[in-house]
């Protein structure tokens, strides 16, 4: 079918006006009626902004992009009337300040809701820990409605409406939400795009034969099709899930792109984007502020490619954020995008013209280079992979982060490792290795994850206290190691605290707190060493985090001083220019930061085990810069060149 796709920019953008043109009239007649005059004009003017990016994409993805459109803001427009009023008081203080989620004060934390305060109405009672830390958003690991039994960690949603009872209700959601809004804490949420659980109602409907849902799944009568799909798709977890698609009796071959039981949606049915662009609107009225879009690289499927990445993903999510817009200004998208550098910047919009999807994003290859970097007390490799990362729109922000819920993907790049001697066959093999303590001389206590028996590929699980060194040198009593651990803690926070962006603290690694075995007395949870690090919030920890000789009380202190000394310095405003510069020694990471309205930031790292030494003039041209925070005290200068501790960090600004 023929679409706009093949047209110019130009003629999408006309053909976008010229709907705009049509609609619009009966918009504003249809908004001063349910809105009032004066709601009506902030509708009507998002209406103005937004409908291009709504349009654009549509046209390129179905063939009566006009009519749908039209749906889509009238979908907007009842959103909008249902919307609470203190939730639109929140969208007029971020339609004045589009660029919040960018402040240099801005400080995420992650946490499973179970794990840190057991339910939703009892987590108000941790506020109080995170407010101490300089939190100002919290992102609640899945938490709507999964499917009974298996199902990957909450990833396989049965019900985007409801919470898993086991948490709650959907108005603890709403009352946590407005709990945080009090404390100008904003919440983010898990949501899920390309696959529902198999007990989805859409899913049983579909099934069933409801014309309702007629093309709402992807599957195929017999092994062609999927035969063909697989020549060219990479398992997701080869070792419990191989291959994409799953034989359903009745029903085919269904798409199946993790495990049998989450069935991808089929995107090319104009139904199913409304359907959860409704979704994701009703969510926004519960207080949800910023959405973690799930799976997004899987949503295109296209036959000789890889199925991740496809241009419909980027036309899809585009259109989701603008129809968002539309009805809840203050919400915000953060696209979970494990994928290649080179693709990962595209989901913030950074095509051939900046193009508004996702305003956050996850650096994952900040944070693959920092433990790449420990282990090989070497930081060539990410000055050469981060150098190269493309620039990212002003608009948007990294989310910088050391570990996850997740696994540690070692997505180094085949042209960046040869380019500084590593074979990166090998160098992938050493640093899981490594992280699983099977190294000679390692200090990590990691484990390997969803290792491919015919390639040898894997990942790696571990908390960050396990795969820096405090785990192993605790259970030795080795007071020289611990310290060593500390301060490649401490490392790995200066750079994620100062790299720009929005830095992210997985819930305990405040505390130190290690890998947590007890995952293997839960037969549900046994078969997934991800849950080693996934610890529950360790209460008695918390007790110790203001003791300075305790490893809480100093990783705590060290985490805490991090975000204060960010929050006071403008250059680390995400909207700031970043850049790694140049330095003449392999074992330090430099990078420099500026902003419009402050003065320079230079940050350094030194991921050797012993003091290095770096030319001074690597500081010329940014004027008198005075160390804010560091591992050690002020920087020092020794015959022209500064003194970069082992193991240390420094941050310099302009008094």
């Amino acid at each position: 079918m023929e679409t706009a796709a093949a047209r110019s920019d130009g003629e999408r953008a006309r053909s976008a006006a010229d709907a705009l043109a049509r609609l619009r009239p009966g918009v504003v007649e249809e908004a001063v009626r349910c809105l009032g005059a004066g709601e009506a004009v902030g509708f009507v003017a998002r209406l103005d902004r937004w409908f291009a990016d709504v349009h654009v994409p549509l046209a390129a993805l179905y063939p009566d992009p006009d009519a749908l459109a039209a749906a889509i803001v009238d979908l907007a427009l009842r959103a909008a009337v249902q919307r609470p009023a203190d939730l639109r008081a929140v969208d007029r203080r971020r339609e004045i300040d589009p660029g919040w989620f960018q402040h240099q004060r801005m400080v995420g934390y992650v946490a499973y809701t179970d794990r840190f305060a057991g339910t939703l109405d009892a987590l108000p009672a941790r506020l109080d820990h995170l407010a101490e830390l300089g939190v100002t958003y919290l992102h609640l690991m899945p938490l709507l409605a999964p499917r009974e039994g298996a199902n990957d960690g909450g990833y396989a949603v049965a019900d985007y409406r409801s919470v898993d009872p086991r948490l709650g209700t959907i108005d603890d959601l709403s009352d946590l939400a407005f709990e945080l809004r009090a404390r100008d804490m904003s919440l983010c949420v898990d949501l899920v795009l390309n696959h529902t659980a198999r007990e989805h109602p859409w899913a049983r409907a579909w099934q069933a034969g409801d014309p309702a849902y007629e093309g709402f799944y992807l599957a195929f009568p017999d092994r062609t099709m999927p035969d063909a799909y697989e020549e060219t798709i990479n398992d997701v977890f080869p070792d419990q899930a191989p291959g994409s698609f799953t034989e359903v009796p009745g029903t085919g071959w269904v798409w199946t792109t993790f495990f049998d039981y989450q069935w991808d949606l089929d995107y090319s049915t104009p139904r199913v984007f409304t359907a959860m662009l409704e979704e994701i609107l009703w969510l926004a009225n519960r207080g949800v502020e910023i959405f973690r879009m799930d799976a997004v690289p899987f949503m295109g499927k296209r036959l000789g490619t890889s199925c991740m990445n496809q241009p419909e993903v980027h036309d899809i999510v585009q259109a989701l954020h603008a129809a968002v817009k539309l009805a809840a200004p203050a919400t915000v998208f953060k696209a979970e995008a494990i994928v290649a550098p080179d693709e990962l910047v595209a989901y913030l919009g950074a095509h051939e013209r900046y193009r508004p999807e996702c305003e956050l994003a996850y650096h994952n290859q900040l944070m693959v280079m920092l433990w790449s970097s420990l282990a090989t007390k070497d930081a060539r490799l990410a000055v050469q992979s981060l150098r190269r990362l493309r620039p990212i729109p002003a608009e948007t922000s990294w989310a910088t982060y050391v570990r996850c819920h997740d696994d540690i993907g070692w997505a180094v790049g085949d042209v960046d490792a040869r380019a500084v001697g590593y074979d990166p066959y090998a160098h992938r093999d050493f640093l899981n290795a490594f992280y699983a303590g099977e190294f000679p001389l390692s200090y990590a206590r990691g484990a390997r994850f969803g290792e491919n028996p015919e390639t040898g590929d894997a990942r790696i699980s571990g908390s960050t206290a396990a795969l820096c060194g405090i785990a192993e040198a605790r259970e030795r009593g080795d007071a020289h190691a611990l310290e060593l651990g500390i301060r490649r803690f401490v490392l790995l926070h200066a750079v994620t605290f100062g790299w720009g962006g929005v830095p992210l603290v997985y819930m305990g690694d405040e505390l130190g707190q290690g890998n947590d075995t007890t995952y293997l007395d839960d037969p549900a949870l046994a078969g997934d060493n991800r849950w080693m690090h996934r610890p529950y919030f360790d209460d008695a920890a918390a007790a110790l985090r203001h003791d300075p000789a305790t490893v809480q009380g100093r990783v705590f202190g060290w985490t805490k001083a991090l975000a204060a000394a960010r929050a006071s310095l403008p250059a680390l405003h995400a909207a700031g220019e970043g850049r790694v510069l140049d330095v003449d020694s392999p074992h330090v990471l430099a990078w420099h930061r500026r902003h419009p309205r402050s003065g320079h930031f230079v940050g350094l790292v030194n991921v050797a085990e012993h003091p290095v030494t770096v030319d001074a003039r690597v500081l010329d041209g940014f004027g008198a810069l005075d160390t804010v925070l560091s591992s050690d005290g002020p920087l020092l200068v020794h015959d022209g060149r500064l003194v970069v501790p082992a193991l240390g960090f420094v941050w310099l600004a302009e008094p």
